[in-house]
């Protein structure tokens, strides 16, 4: 019976040290009101601008939009976001396949030729959370 409250006991001290972390992120020079701002978090560089651990959509306003990420291991992330401005759901790019609506990159990155790489829009989420803001073009 003692080692079942022992077992026990550490299961919670153990469960209480992996918390996950929130990430706030504000996103700002949202030219209107129109449409969804798009969000997706990466995780890893094999992921990335492929298929997101997470993906959010937020109604559009005029300056700033927040958002809160919760429940996220503590490690290495990269965003990628963008103005939706007609609401379809998707990027729009014009016929060289340059986009056509405001978009932007954690550590506010930019590309060569394309999009950024991983290893320039990661950031590190510490197990206290953290706040970033990302400024769209």
């Amino acid at each position: 019976m003692q080692a079942i409250r022992i077992a026990a006991a550490l299961v919670l001290l153990l469960s209480g040290a992996a918390s996950a972390a929130d990430l706030t992120l504000r996103i700002e020079d949202v030219k209107s009101a129109q449409g969804s701002i798009m969000v997706a978090l990466y995780d890893s560089a094999d992921s990335f601008l492929k298929r997101p651990a997470r993906a959010a959509r937020l109604a559009a306003a005029a300056g700033a939009v927040d958002l809160v990420i919760k429940d996220l291991p503590a490690g290495e992330y990269g965003i990628a976001l963008f103005h939706d401005a007609n609401d379809n759901g998707k990027m729009d790019s014009n016929a060289m396949g340059i986009p056509s609506e405001d978009h932007a990159f954690s550590n506010n990155a930019l590309g060569t030729m394309g999009p950024p790489t991983f290893s320039q829009v990661k950031f590190s989420l510490p197990p206290a959370g953290a706040t970033a803001t990302i400024s769209l073009r």
